[in-house]
């Protein structure tokens, strides 16, 4: 449907963040968003250092506008061991490699919004992260009142882990933050029921008595596969339980009010000077 703000029918395209776009894109940011973003963040995106990033284009846009950015989403890898989210994965202290994607900023140009852009940078994010096979999430920040980028999230299966009191700090004033996580890679939260359950079956399988016994007999191989194929059965029950889930009314409005599914652990306060953070 033609955003009945535009004067002509968009052919959006996506590209990588070139050195070119760095004046749009710090004019956009500064449009978009209420928080300053020092020159190093920029030039640290257009150039590649440390930072991911895709924009959107309209080729049919007029005037010779036909690359200029209408749309972006800049994101960093981290190490999981160094994220503040650590609680939050099925960590493993053994494999220090393990990452996770953290989206900075997120931002469509607001003649464009309601065309899907935004959902497209992500799913580039989401896909970027996925073709890593150490990534295990994809996470982000959100202030409390974003209203339309807290539904985009939900809407795209992200999940609502933890409301952070007092995250940013703009313009004088706290907000709060909601911390949203996208697992990838068979990544998910330690603290989900399906995964205590796969945790307590292999536990108890590959340690019973009833398992060291029948090694004499059987190899460990064929006690591992009784293993993978017990967990293949809950998978599949589990899988029932989602989709019977999804049907029921949604408890986001919970998560909402309640502020928090997990206590805040750590607060951290964004200034207006130099900020890194998410918004839409």
């Amino acid at each position: 449907m033609l955003n009945l703000k535009l004067s002509h029918n968009p052919l959006i395209q996506y590209r990588p963040i070139r050195t070119s776009d760095l004046e749009v894109l710090e004019k956009i940011h500064g449009d978009l968003f209420p928080i300053r973003y020092e020159s190093e963040f920029f030039q640290n995106v257009v150039n590649g250092r440390d930072i991911v990033s895709w924009g959107a284009v309209d080729r049919n846009r007029p005037n010779g506008q036909s690359d200029e950015l209408i749309g972006f989403v800049t994101a960093r890898t981290v190490l999981a061991k160094d994220s503040d989210i650590e609680e939050f994965l099925r960590y493993d202290s053994s494999r220090s490699e393990q990452t996770l994607i953290y989206i900075l900023t997120l931002g469509v140009a607001n003649s464009y919004r309601n065309l899907g852009i935004a959902s497209s940078l992500i799913r580039e994010a989401i896909k970027y992260a996925s073709n890593i096979p150490t990534c295990q999430a994809v996470y982000l920040h959100v202030i409390s009142y974003n209203n339309p980028a807290i539904y985009l999230y939900k809407k795209m299966s992200f999940q609502c882990v933890r409301r952070l009191s007092a995250f940013y700090f703009i313009n004088g004033q706290h907000y709060d933050a909601y911390l949203f996580i996208y697992y990838v890679n068979g990544g998910r939260s330690p603290c989900s029921p399906f995964f205590q359950l796969e945790d307590l079956l292999e536990r108890r399988l590959s340690k019973s008595a009833f398992a060291n016994s029948w090694t004499t007999i059987f190899p460990r191989e064929l006690i591992k596969l009784l293993v993978t194929s017990a967990k293949s059965g809950f998978k599949m029950v589990a899988a029932k339980l989602w989709r019977k889930e999804d049907r029921k009314p949604s408890k986001w409005s919970k998560c909402k009010e309640s502020g928090s599914l997990l206590p805040t652990k750590h607060n951290k306060r964004m200034s207006t000077e130099g900020a890194v953070s998410q918004f839409v």
